[in-house]
């Protein structure tokens, strides 16, 4: 067997550099909710390579051939990055993961896995030490024989006992794997003794040297991010995380903390990654428009209030020098100062200008569309600020190729009910219209949505918030339904947040709509 290789091997023996692998694709679409659909993966992928992405793990192919599709697809469209597929200690996952990159021109790796810990090996998989210490060599040995870079994780490696860590850790390098992740699966450990545990590692495994070590640390206790930048300190130099910190329960690690962390503080890490750190907001907003998962105003890098400063005291710091309040300039994650002020004098190449400049690349049809939607929005609001564009766009390219579209609707609401909605819609372009009572204006517009197209979704989520300040802002809409197991989420954006919402229920209809017509063509009838 040839020596085990990496595919970001040009820099993976560099001790000031930091590997990305973004699990977004994976990891983070297992949080409730967040399930997106094959253009959505497509659109974070191509996102996560634009930016400087080392590694996106695009899913776990075994587990449904939505997941196949999607690594399939994600595999054909990546440039640059390393394209990872997670896969168990078994056979059968390997070759369906191997299978989902095999028309990969480019780097591709697979991802085994399998749980050290005595809770995990005693209760999950019901082994013996030994019977998972052979599965390691296995598991690792086969996929080896099938790609050159392979990664294998200890599951609930946090809480291993060191002894048996050691031996696995070494026996899966010694059959092949290049990489070596140490996962902190329930987010129980803290810095100190996660820095420790990769310490530990360097000292007592013999061929550490010949392997890359990775950490993918959750945040249940809030330290996803800190033992992840521990983890380096100790000599991690590979970190796996996601977009906004989604996943699992409390979610991974935040990309955007770790690589701003990185880089201001590189006097404290002595490395940093290859992150073109200016796009980190438009992933951000791009991830949160798809999966409706607003961010919180004080989040870390991409919050609404990570630049905003109110206190008098560092607003005068401010004006006088930036440094006294912040340690990173607004520019460097990709909030621009505008110099390009739209309005509805606007013209098409202004504007197409202007959606490049915010990171969206449209084709000549959608251009038409959202342009059309732009002059309309500019004729209702005096400011289109850069936001305005972000969420109508996004709103745009969500519901482009919906089989229900939105035509009109007229409310009539108030204190003296009933509340009452006319809703016209288009239904495979035949436009029909519908008038409907509820308790309150949003309720009758989506009976009459239910009206126009009888479905036995149910309502699990209804949300709304501002783009940007004042009485004329756009309202951004997030409604998530579900059907028998099967959750999604539809944004819809518009100043009159009626119409916000109808078109969010209509974009999740369309969203629903296709998910079951895949399984079961006859689910939902109009």
């Amino acid at each position: 067997m040839a020596p085990a290789t990496n595919s970001t091997d040009r820099t993976q023996r560099s001790k000031d550099r930091v590997i990305i692998f973004d699990t977004t694709l994976r990891d983070g679409e297992q949080s409730p909710g967040c399930s997106m659909n094959m253009e959505e993966k497509l659109r974070i992928a191509e996102q996560l390579d634009r930016m400087g992405v080392d590694v996106i793990e695009a899913g776990f192919p075994i587990a449904s051939n939505g997941d196949f599709e999607a690594v399939r697809e994600v595999a054909r469209v990546v440039k640059n990055a390393t394209v990872c597929a997670l896969a168990r200690a078994g056979r059968k996952d390997i070759d369906r993961a191997a299978e989902a990159l095999q028309s990969r021109a480019g780097p591709k790796r697979i991802h085994t896995f399998i749980s050290t810990s005595p809770l995990h090996m005693k209760h999950k998989l019901r082994m013996e030490p030994e019977q998972v210490y052979q599965a390691v060599i296995d598991s690792v040995g086969y996929a080896r024989n099938l790609v050159d870079d392979v990664e294998w994780s200890c599951e609930d490696g946090s809480r291993t006992e060191h002894d048996f860590l050691c031996r696995t850790v070494e026996a899966a390098i010694r059959a092949g794997a290049g990489t070596i992740n140490i996962p902190d699966t329930v987010g129980y450990a803290t810095p100190d003794e996660f820095a420790a545990l990769i310490a530990m590692l360097f000292n007592r495994v013999p061929n550490i040297d010949k392997a890359i070590i990775s950490v993918h640390c959750h945040n249940d206790l809030g330290l996803a991010v800190a033992n992840s930048l521990a983890a380096v300190k100790a000599g991690a130099r590979q970190l796996e995380c996601t977009i906004n910190g989604i996943g699992e329960r409390a979610g991974n690690a935040a990309m955007e903390e770790i690589v701003m962390a990185l880089k201001t503080r590189h006097d404290r890490f002595g490395c940093d990654s290859v992150i073109v750190t200016e796009q980190i907001m438009r992933a951000s907003r791009l991830l949160s428009s798809i999966t409706g998962f607003a961010v919180q105003p004080n989040k870390a890098i991409v919050g609404a209030n990570a630049f905003a400063h109110e206190s008098g005291i560092h607003q005068d710091g401010m004006l006088k020098h930036a440094g006294t309040y912040e340690i990173m300039t607004p520019e460097s994650v990709g909030l621009v100062k505008s110099t390009l002020v739209m309005g509805k004098h606007s013209g098409r190449h202004a504007f197409k200008t202007k959606l490049k400049d915010l990171g969206f690349e449209l084709d000549d049809q959608a251009l038409d569309d959202a342009f059309q939607r732009f002059k309309d929005l500019a004729d209702r609001k005096k400011d289109v600020f850069d936001e305005d564009l972000v969420a109508l766009v996004d709103d745009e390219v969500a519901s482009g190729h919906d089989r229900i579209k939105f035509v009109a609707l007229q409310v009539m609401c108030g204190s003296q009910g009933p509340q009452k909605a006319t809703l016209a819609l288009a239904v495979d372009g035949a436009e029909r219209t519908v008038t409907a009572t509820g308790n309150g204006p949003v309720d009758a517009t989506f009976n009459a949505i239910k009206a126009l197209f009888p479905h036995e979704a149910k309502l699990q989520l209804y949300q709304v918030h501002a783009v940007t300040e004042g009485t004329d802002a756009q309202a951004e809409v997030t409604v998530r339904l579900e059907e028998k197991g099967r959750t999604v989420n539809g944004l819809g954006a518009d100043p009159d947040t009626l119409v916000a919402s109808a078109r969010a229920y209509l974009n999740a209809l369309n969203r629903l709509l296709i998910k079951r017509e895949k399984s079961a063509p006859a689910a939902l009838s109009a």
